[in-house]
């Protein structure tokens, strides 16, 4: 956790939860923070993918970038990829146990967007 440099005693949530070195919220959107991340585990919420599968959902990133987005997620442990020994060589891109954590937050968040759309189509 080193990598996190932010304290917990600069949060404001600070006295409402345990007392860590680290602020949570901090640590979560360093997890979850980049263009693709929150999107590449939300459609990994049904189940694993494979890099195509994952790159057809989000026509308009990079293989690159994709690439990139996905190796930081595993290297956190949100998600896991297996390579399968045959030709041509199959990947799969999965959530983790830790990663399955985060299920019930991405849904919040899609709720959250879709109570706003409809909030926003009310007072036009």
């Amino acid at each position: 956790m080193e990598k996190f440099t932010i304290e917990h005693k600069d949060c404001f949530y600070n006295e409402n939860t345990d007392n860590h070195e680290v602020c949570p919220m901090i640590l979560v959107h360093k997890l979850i923070s980049g263009k693709w991340k929150i999107l590449i585990l939300w459609y990994l919420c049904d189940g694993p993918l494979r890099f195509t599968d994952i790159k057809k959902s989000l026509p308009n990133v990079t293989q690159k970038m994709l690439t990139n987005q996905l190796r930081s997620l595993e290297e956190d442990n949100l998600i896991y990829r297996k390579v399968y020994p045959v030709v041509p060589p199959k990947v799969e891109y999965g959530l983790t146990e830790v990663g399955m954590k985060i299920i019930p937050v991405l849904k919040a968040m899609h709720n959250y967007g879709e109570e706003y759309i409809l909030e926003m189509n009310n007072e036009n």
